[in-house]
């Protein structure tokens, strides 16, 4: 089993993703982590985005049916690319004592990027698994080429990966 952190996040893996690169397979691999959190009695916690292009309380800003969440997990909605800007996530890994982070979710080039650098610049450690991340292709590179050129910024940078 992979090398786990204090605290699994979820980044925006919401029905409007869902025509993202290889979404159902990441779906499965973000499953697959949940559940090994669950295991080690481990927070997951679920970031999910809304602003003008993505409404609160539409179908498309809800969270993947597909994944497994339940009830009790924190979610934490958020209006900016970086999931610590103008929330309570910060304050919610205080006070539970959480310094490391394992990030996954969408979108590679946004909402994963602005948070893993603000998260490496307020000092936690960050890890991730290989391909944990989703985007779509854009005029300049295609989802597979954008993800790796993110992943090879993030190493050893910003990230372990593992």
């Amino acid at each position: 089993m992979p090398k786990m952190a204090e605290a699994l996040l979820v980044i925006d893996m919401q029905k409007a993703l869902q025509y993202s690169y290889n979404f159902n397979d990441l779906i499965n691999n973000i499953d697959h982590r949940i559940s090994e959190y669950r295991q080690a009695n481990l927070p997951i916690i679920f970031i999910q985005h809304h602003d003008q292009d993505l409404e609160r309380d539409t179908d498309l800003w809800k969270l993947s049916d597909k994944l497994d969440r339940k009830d009790d997990d924190t979610v934490i909605e958020k209006t900016h690319p970086d999931a610590f800007y103008k929330t309570n996530l910060k304050d919610v890994l205080n006070e539970n004592g959480i310094k490391t982070l394992e990030i996954c979710g969408a979108q590679t080039e946004y909402c994963c990027n602005a948070t893993i650098t603000v998260a490496h610049d307020l000092g936690y450690k960050i890890i991730m698994e290989h391909d944990m991340t989703t985007t779509f292709d854009n005029n300049y590179m295609i989802a597979e080429d954008t993800i790796s050129f993110f992943e090879n910024t993030w190493d050893q940078k910003y990230v372990a990966f593992q």
